[in-house]
């Protein structure tokens, strides 16, 4: 039984929505952390509703956030532990996605997944595996979970930007070549890449620029 995910959400500036911006969220934070970043994108994305799901689960290791799963090396998890909740968000995530699109009445190709961190480990393994591609994904200073699952189990290959930071401390920086070669070799045409200098775990403008030409092409803006 999937778990319903609390969302805020910021309207389009315009008032009518064409796009939906969903940001998902790092391991302790929630989904106001992001959505900050409307304020700079919406004025360039005037049709695009911004929506940011809270995770699914209370986090162990920030007790006034949330985690989309237990991190072992983090909180003292398992690995069973880990995986179960993270086949859990998954869940969680896709019926979230499907509701949405029925709500505001769009079509997947008028959406984009916008990660960071944890968030992006959650877009990047969610997307691939629906029924219909998204606009595109947003991969912010994350990584590529299962990579060598991919081929087997994507149905479709949604367009990827994977950004990080050349100084991140948390999440290593060389998850961007490892994810960026794992997608092309499961088949991936649109994969492209920005790195972030001298950027820690973060978003630094560079970066935001760069996801919000992205998003602006493959929303056909």
């Amino acid at each position: 039984m999937t778990r319903v995910l609390k969302a805020e959400r910021r309207e389009p500036v315009s008032g009518t929505t064409r796009s939906v911006v969903v940001f998902l969220h790092g391991y302790g934070a929630n989904g106001a952390d992001l959505l900050g970043l409307a304020d700079p994108l919406g004025e360039h994305l005037p049709d695009t509703l911004f929506i940011a799901p809270d995770a699914p689960e209370a986090c162990a290791g920030a007790p006034m956030g949330f985690q989309w799963f237990p991190i072992p090396w983090i909180d003292g998890s398992s690995e069973e532990e880990s995986m179960r909740g993270m086949i859990s968000a998954v869940e969680d995530l896709d019926a979230f996605l499907d509701a949405l699109m029925v709500d505001e009445d769009v079509l997947p190709e008028q959406v984009v997944l916008f990660g960071f961190s944890q968030g992006t480990m959650m877009a990047l393994h969610v997307a691939p595996r629906r029924e219909d591609a998204v606009a595109g994904i947003v991969a912010f200073s994350g990584r590529l979970l299962n990579p060598e699952a991919l081929a087997d189990e994507a149905q479709v290959k949604p367009p990827v930007l994977l950004v990080h930071g050349d100084s991140d401390d948390v999440v290593p920086p060389q998850s961007l070549p490892q994810a960026a070669e794992a997608l092309q070799e499961a088949g991936w045409q649109d994969v492209y890449a920005h790195v972030m200098k001298g950027t820690a775990h973060g978003i630094a403008p560079d970066g935001l620029s760069v996801a919000l030409a992205f998003m602006r092409d493959k929303l056909g803006l």
